[in-house]
């Protein structure tokens, strides 16, 4: 059995956040890191709002985890209570070695999914995740590029043979692998239009900072136009990251 990628699903614990229809199942043999968390104001010290909410915020935890082990996944638990959710997220990607994030939107059983390859960069750890969730399912992978206008088809041709055959190295049947090719428009609109037809979309992340990514990027643009889950692919960890000294988290 192909390896399970670690994908992180940060929840708002305290919020009401749910885990939508259908993204248990796309998680089924994948790690599921999952990260409750709250944002407290910054007058209240984050041990001071697990004193008072931990008790809630664990039973939800209990919820979440069940719906994703009742589907296949092992699940890792992570509680936080931090002023700054956003570097929170960047963070446990980092020290749970994620390969994605998940920005989550119902969908229905994983028939087919869109893998948007932007590049070489990042290409592997895509490759990875896509062969570690569906390589021992039905499901069918579509690998689409939007190729710019610099860009000879010889180059594209390159780029997207180079996937498919790692998939293959990967555990991947070859017939559950076809391509595409989107020119004469912007990236964003491309995929948003081409992933109309599929269940999930994952793409890597076009900015260095997840902070940004989940909060405004193209690619949560894309979750916002598309009905569907996207899987962020997630750059390796920069030799600058640093843990976020303020928020106070245990493991569950």
């Amino acid at each position: 059995m192909t390896a399970r990628p670690s994908v992180l699903v940060p929840v708002r614990v305290l919020q009401g956040e749910s885990i939508p229809e259908g993204v248990p199942q796309l998680l089924a043999n994948a790690n599921v890191v999952l990260l409750g968390y709250h944002v407290v104001p910054e007058q209240t010290a984050p041990g001071q709002a697990r004193l008072q909410f931990e008790e809630r915020a664990r039973a939800r935890l209990d919820e979440l985890e069940a719906i994703f082990t009742e589907a296949g996944a092992t699940v890792e638990r992570r509680l936080v209570f931090t002023r700054d959710g956003q570097t929170t997220i960047d963070r446990l990607v980092y020290e749970h070695d994620c390969l994605a994030v998940l920005v989550p939107n119902a969908t229905g059983p994983p028939e087919d999914v869109l893998v948007a390859l932007r590049g070489t960069v990042g290409a592997d750890r895509t490759a990875r995740l896509v062969a570690g969730l569906f390589a021992d399912t039905e499901t069918d992978v579509t690998l689409y590029h939007v190729a710019g206008g610099d860009e000879s088809d010889d180059d594209v041709t390159l780029l997207l043979d180079s996937v498919g055959d790692r998939l293959v190295e990967l555990g991947m049947a070859a017939s559950a692998i076809t391509t595409e090719v989107g020119r004469e428009q912007t990236a964003l609109d491309a995929i948003v239009e081409a992933a109309e037809s599929y269940d999930a979309v994952v793409m890597g992340e076009t900015d260095p900072s997840l902070t940004t990514l989940l909060f405004g990027m193209p690619t949560e643009q894309v979750a916002e136009r598309f009905l569907g889950p996207v899987l962020v692919v997630q750059r390796e960890r920069p030799p600058e990251a640093d843990g976020d000294d303020d928020a106070q988290d245990d493991l569950a």
